[in-house]
């Protein structure tokens, strides 16, 4: 993935890639020092919610103007990377996410997971009205508004449903585009068959107290 964002040319636009190593226990510290590229080594495990944060942190301090989040998979390709910069540049949008429904091609995920992920457009429709049909893609970019709104509040565990109700209060504009993933390449996800039903019911408290607590303080 590093070598495909170093080869990627976008017109305008120079390319900083960054890797989190969010305390790994694999090879991952050495693998990284070895191919001599940026990356932030957490002394403890953060989870990815604080990782990400910490990804933002990093591109406000060094004055990015954008920000793009892309998992460490191979999920997200990062020749799709243009459909996600684009609307930024043109003004378009503060938020970008990239969907695997929209046109419905490439890795469409399993049944299981499709159904919370439609459970979870439904519940951000009805809290904040953000027709999102991928909340929980993690193939997104960001502006500098929306970077530094994310530096001030990022939500720690499963994050990416809970986000959109938090940035649709901030008043920030949120734009979905189509893009192409693969299926998993490497890595095991964080979300279990048997932790399914909590992962579900905690975004979904989270999200409905946060939406509740940002109402309320207007």
């Amino acid at each position: 993935m590093y070598y495909e964002l170093q080869m990627l040319k976008l017109e305008g636009c120079s390319i900083s890639p960054l890797f989190i190593n969010d305390h790994s226990t694999d090879s991952t510290y050495e693998k990284l020092t070895e191919m001599k590229v940026k990356f932030l080594d957490n002394p403890i495990n953060i989870g990815i919610g604080g990782s990400v944060q910490l990804g933002f942190m990093y591109a406000e301090e060094n004055n990015f103007d954008f920000a793009v989040q892309i998992d460490g998979d191979g999920q997200h390709p990062p020749k799709e990377l243009n459909k996600l910069l684009t609307p930024l540049f043109n003004k378009e949008a503060d938020v970008l996410i990239g969907s695997r429904f929209i046109d419905k091609i490439g890795f469409q995920s399993s049944p299981l997971r499709r159904f919370g992920i439609n459970f979870f457009s439904h519940l951000n429709k009805f809290l904040v009205g953000a027709s999102i049909k991928d909340p929980t893609s993690g193939y997104r970019a960001y502006n500098k508004k929306a970077i530094l709104e994310l530096i001030q509040y990022y939500p720690d565990e499963y994050p990416e449903p809970e986000a959109i109700v938090y940035l649709v209060h901030k008043g920030l504009k949120i734009k979905e585009v189509s893009v192409v993933m693969n299926e998993r390449l490497m890595g095991v996800s964080s979300i279990k068959s048997f932790s399914t039903i909590y992962y579900m019911v905690k975004v979904s408290l989270n999200s409905i107290f946060l939406h509740l607590k940002m109402r309320s303080n207007g």
